[in-house]
């Protein structure tokens, strides 16, 4: 049964496993402290060393369970896909930071459902509906093995009251003595793993800021000197830096002299095709989007163009207020597929620019290309401003039947318009389960399609916009006009609770041929990275200005400078890994992706990596980007 994961259920239960170590008698635990420390032993309850990869379903699988966490085959896939050849420390610990543990309320809610008498169990012929029928299907062994269970059965019912209560101390007892196996080996204890190490305190610990597993952070001005705290995580702390660079590029108000984007003279005689997508903020401050399939039929010269999609025009016109995601900056990689899926060649990017709308122009001979959008992170992040009052998404009238509110009815017009990606006005199967991906993790299969196109408004087997409509207001109505379902919707498309869009940013790809229609197909909604982040990489290192670490000709810094945004990338041509601190203090009206000023990466042997993309806060003021590099390990 797939569960979905809770969001901070086992803190307790994890503090509580702690409670008896060494230190935290002396020195309380922060809570990301708790959190590396669970990392750290659970990984070593099944390698011998953090240095160990995972190389297998099966270890991952098994890892996790010693972290507390019960994933899914689905889960797993998610992590393992046929891509995958390993896994590292780091990546262990970003895939805890996403799947937390599954809480008892949640738990108890999704048996609840089935509880027709309110009595706290269970028939055994409902329950096997349930496992087998929705979710991650389980087989009849599998829910044999459940209902045999000789403590939560009787008389052919299920107890799942008690069923939750020892699930949740079955993975706590295990969550338990991972940690206390860590405590009593004190050699396991001191290793490092990935970006972090265990340090004992000096003094009485002061709040610090959580960091990513891939990003050694420090705010305080004097964290690398030799007094400095040393009860950090960063191995900064204990360390000199062994050699430094620095760069300065002045950047003036709206520079957009060199990159300017226009169209070719006879692009209303070419033929056109167009597709819309979105990038949307995870929990971690990750960013997915769709990713697309182009095929050229013949070799032509091609128009591509990129750029945020307005959707509420109105609002500006007629209130004066700019829908925030447009300021988001927006571009295009196209890589052409060489053989196969997994041999993709960089041919170019969106480079030139006209306002928000960055292009490319050229030629493209015949064959497939993927087409990966990309935004920096600098202007799509995690909104901080608190919203005081919660939008009304349903009421009753005086008979008492449900409606969607004139507000809520907008909002979803507004996702209609983002999912449908052909712009039709319809949606397609493949098109709602874009939808339904990103706001269930499930797909809706041809026979839920075809129950929705015999209860809802269709045309041609696609769903139309009052169809999607009515199918939200049967959800409201299924429960009972609790409106929380719909809520996790809403966040999921990157609403907040006043129905602003401000974690996510719509997009429109236009394409245009001079011989030949193209084609384009989304494929994938999966994370701004791996081809993506190699992509990035290869274009600054063929366009930027590379400069070499003194004294470390493997250790390259290369920069990149756009009208809009300066990226810098990090190569390593080593053996061994390295840590680079980055401060970037001096700098003046600028925002960076990572959101700090001084922070540190770990760029691993024989690698390149983004280390920070850097744009104006405001573009109509002079920025200027002073950054320094120094090396520490």
């Amino acid at each position: 049964m797939a569960i979905s994961p809770g969001r901070d259920a086992a803190l307790s239960s994890q503090k509580s496993a702690l409670s008896e170590s060494p230190r935290t008698k002396k020195f309380p635990l922060t809570e990301e402290e708790i959190f590396y420390m669970n990392c750290r032993a659970a990984y070593l309850t099944v390698f011998k060393s953090s240095l160990e990869n995972i190389i297998s379903k099966e270890q991952l699988y098994l890892a996790l369970q010693h972290a507390g966490r019960n994933p899914s085959q689905k889960t797993i896939n998610k992590y393992w896909t046929p891509q995958t050849a390993k896994l590292n420390f780091d990546d262990f610990c970003i895939i805890l930071r996403k799947e937390k543990p599954t809480s008892k309320a949640e738990l108890l809610k999704s048996f609840k459902q089935l509880d027709v008498n309110d009595d706290g169990s269970i028939l055994h012929t409902d329950l096997y509906k349930l496992l087998t029928k929705r979710g991650e299907k389980m087989t009849r062994e599998e829910v044999n093995a459940i209902t045999s269970l000789a403590d939560v059965n009787a008389d052919g019912r299920f107890d799942y009251i008690k069923f939750c209560k020892l699930y949740m101390t079955t993975n706590e007892q295990c969550l338990k003595t991972t940690v206390e196996k860590l405590e009593v080996d004190s050699k396991l204890r001191r290793q490092q793993f990935g970006s972090h190490v265990e340090e004992p305190p000096q003094r009485d610990p002061s709040p610090v800021p959580k960091p990513s597993p891939r990003i050694i952070r420090k705010t305080d001005q004097e964290a690398f000197s030799n007094t400095g705290d040393t009860r950090s995580s960063s191995l900064a702390t204990t360390r000199k830096f062994k050699t430094s660079i620095s760069f300065t590029i002045t950047m003036g108000a709206n520079s957009n002299r060199n990159s300017k984007l226009t169209e070719p003279n006879s692009i209303k005689e070419w033929q056109y095709i167009q597709s819309k997508g979105c990038f949307f903020l995870e929990e971690d401050g990750e960013i997915i989007s769709h990713q697309y399939r182009m095929q050229i039929p013949q070799r032509s010269m091609v128009y591509l163009t990129i750029k945020p999609l307005n959707l509420n025009a109105w609002v500006f016109l007629f209130l004066g207020k700019p829908s925030p995601w447009l300021s988001v900056d927006t571009a295009l990689y196209i890589l052409k597929e060489n053989e196969s899926q997994a041999n993709l060649q960089l041919m170019c990017f969106t480079e030139l620019r006209n306002r928000e709308v960055f292009g490319w122009t050229g030629e493209l001979g015949p064959g497939i290309y993927w087409l990966i959008p990309s935004t920096t992170g600098c202007r799509l992040r995690k909104e901080i401003k608190p919203i005081t009052e919660e939008a009304q998404l349903v009421y009753r009238d005086e008979t008492g039947e449900l409606f969607l509110t004139k507000e809520f009815r907008s909002t979803l017009s507004d996702i209609f318009e983002v999912i449908d990606l052909d712009g039709n006005g319809l949606l397609s199967l493949e098109e709602y389960n874009f939808f339904e991906l990103r706001t269930s993790g499930e797909k809706c299969d041809e026979d839920a399609w075809a129950v929705c196109r015999d209860n809802f408004d269709t045309k041609k087997n696609e769903l139309t916009r009052q169809g999607f409509m009515d199918l939200n207001l049967m959800e409201a109505n299924d429960r009972e006009g609790d409106p929380g379902d719909l809520w996790v919707t809403l966040h999921s498309m990157g609403y907040n609770k006043a129905l602003e869009l401000t974690e996510a940013c719509p997009f429109v790809i236009d394409i245009y041929a001079d011989k030949c229609k193209p084609r384009i197909k989304a494929v994938h909604m999966e994370p701004c990275s791996g081809q993506l982040e190699k992509a990035i990489c290869k274009s600054v290192l063929n366009k930027g200005d590379a400069r070499v670490m003194d004294g470390y000709e493997n250790i390259i810094v290369h920069t990149y400078k756009h009208d809009i945004w300066i990226t810098s990338v990090i190569e390593n041509k080593s053996d061994n890994k390295v840590i680079i601190h980055i401060n970037n203090e001096l700098s003046k009206n600028c925002v960076n992706n990572r959101g700090l000023n001084i922070f540190a990466v770990e760029v691993a042997p024989k690698s390149t990596m983004v280390c920070q993309h850097v744009m104006p806060l405001n573009e109509r003021q002079e920025w200027i980007y002073y950054c320094v590099y120094s090396l520490i390990s």
